[in-house]
């Protein structure tokens, strides 16, 4: 079932304030090691790596959740996805997502980051993957987003649409065609034209906003790096790193051309740009359809380092000092109340946002105390203070996934950390010194006085943290053939309306 494999996407996120622009860029599994500036010896992301010389880049930097869905949520909500929803209970420990099953989608008691910029009139479109729910109540244009050109899910298919539709794409509130049919992907080869369609229409936003004069804020998330990976024409056979690399190429091509886009217009010194991926490198999709985690353990579904540290690059000419590396942990969370921050505008004060205002460590390069939580459904797994972190809880993947071929951490086993079962650790919780040890091969000793001193530490963080924790209703626990992408708004004028089967809701397996 199509229900076992999740889609995840790097962002990008255009965030141009008065600052007036916003851009954020979530691209989707791209890992810590594809980019240039991290050492990938290829040396195949020139826009990213010049990107990173002329702004500030972030070792340090953490999605929410090691799936794509999860991760989205917390972007855009500036909360942990245990407190928005977008976990499952049906299981202990499973990440859990918004396949075309899914009945659920982002609560509507969520206030997402462009419904509140709204308030400084900011216009605001997304490009690329939603991923929060794709029955219409849930799609973008009803979360405070103005405009949206791109799809609901991952481009997974081709289907039979007697038994499984393909992907609508959507243009504003209604579909365009689907995937694989009005939008080509061709899966022998990996071509298609989806990127260079997604960078036109993010250029042209930016012209329209800029001529306009008006605020906006644009959220670009491209997902050709998700297997199957796919890249236009031009980009297809030039990479050494086979097609994902491809992918990868183009992508970095598309952040140069709107980089200097904003150059051109005379709009750079007031645009906030940051760049980054909303979980890490699926290494299970094997070396051709996957990316690099570089020195980190595992990757995409684990609460390993490989599976939550992302490549991370923030740009804005004049206020962010060029050439600067920032050691901040930092969260993508912490991207919802920055932009609030930049944009002048408050947070919610009747919920808890877990994101942090990283203004001064943008403008300052000021460094701010906090702990990065690892989650994987509602169950904490680890948390990270200064350069230890403390696994509470270890798995990688069931036994019987690995015996399928499924590995979620290959070439990179460590007995009794890289656990097939999930194991407990509380009473003794399993630490590593990230700063010696970035792989989390070699546990410290529990005899020595680091050992204790650390753990003492951080149990009064986690204790702390669990009293104030009030998890959120689980958006993700049912799923239902009928709810799949028969009938997407729009269906009637393409003549691509498909007769759904009959309503059998269950609840979701996630066997992960």
């Amino acid at each position: 079932s199509n229900l076992y494999f999740e889609c995840s996407i790097l962002y990008t996120f255009l965030l141009t304030i008065s600052c007036s622009y916003h851009i954020l860029c979530f691209c989707l599994q791209m890992g810590w090691g594809d980019l240039g500036v991290f050492g990938e010896p290829s040396k195949e992301t020139p826009n990213l790596d010049l990107m990173a010389a002329q702004g500030m880049l972030f070792p340090n930097f953490y999605t929410a959740n090691p799936l794509c869905s999860p991760s989205r949520a917390a972007l855009l909500t500036g909360r942990l996805p245990v407190r928005n929803g977008f976990y499952t209970t049906n299981a202990h420990a499973r990440n859990a997502y918004t396949p075309q099953e899914i009945v659920g989608g982002i609560s509507q008691d969520e206030i997402l980051l462009p419904e509140l910029l709204k308030k400084k009139d900011y216009v605001s479109k997304i490009i690329g993957k939603w991923h929060l729910g794709h029955r219409t109540q849930y799609l973008p244009l009803k979360h405070g987003f103005d405009e949206w050109f791109g799809s609901p899910n991952c481009h997974f298919g081709p289907y039979n649409n007697s038994v499984r539709p393909n992907i609508p794409v959507y243009n504003n509130s209604e579909m365009t065609g689907r995937y694989y049919e009005e939008f080509e992907i061709n899966v022998k080869t990996g071509e298609s034209n989806l990127t260079q369609i997604y960078l036109k229409e993010g250029l042209d936003f930016i012209s329209q906003q800029a001529m306009a004069q008006r605020p906006f804020f644009l959220y670009s998330a491209p997902d050709a790096t998700h297997s199957p990976v796919y890249a236009s024409e031009r980009f297809l056979g030039k990479s050494q790193r086979g097609r994902y690399g491809d992918a990868v190429m183009e992508l970095d091509d598309s952040i140069g051309q709107i980089l200097a886009h904003l150059v051109s217009l005379g709009i750079h010194n007031n645009t906030l740009v940051f760049f980054t991926s909303d979980n890490g490198a699926a290494v299970m999709s094997g070396p051709h359809q996957s990316g690099s985690n570089g020195p980190f353990l595992c990757g995409k579904e684990t609460t390993f380092e490989g599976g939550m540290r992302e490549p991370a690059i923030a740009w804005w000419p004049g206020r962010i000092p060029a050439g600067t590396v920032s050691h901040q942990l930092a969260s993508v969370m912490d991207l919802f109340s920055t932009s609030l921050s930049v944009a002048g505008v408050l947070p919610p004060n009747d919920r808890v946002i877990d994101g942090l205002d990283l203004s001064p460590v943008l403008f300052n390069n000021s460094l701010l105390d906090r702990p990065i939580f690892y989650y994987r459904g509602n169950q904490m797994m680890a948390v990270r203070i200064g350069q230890y972190k403390v696994h509470y809880w270890t798995w990688s993947n069931s036994w019987e996934e690995f015996n399928t071929g499924i590995n979620f951490c290959p070439g990179q086993e460590v007995p009794g950390v890289t656990t097939h079962t999930q194991e407990e650790h509380t009473m003794q919780p399993l630490i590593f010194h990230l700063g010696q040890d970035p792989g989390e091969r070699y546990p410290i000793s529990v005899q020595s006085e680091e050992y204790r001193d650390v753990h003492r530490q951080v149990t009064a963080v986690v204790e702390q943290h669990q009293k104030d924790l009030i998890p959120g209703m689980p958006q993700l626990n049912m799923c239902d053939l009928a709810v799949m992408n028969w009938s997407p708004p729009g269906c009637e004028q393409l003549g691509k309306c498909l007769k759904p089967p009959e309503s059998n809701p269950w609840k979701c397996v996630w066997p992960h």
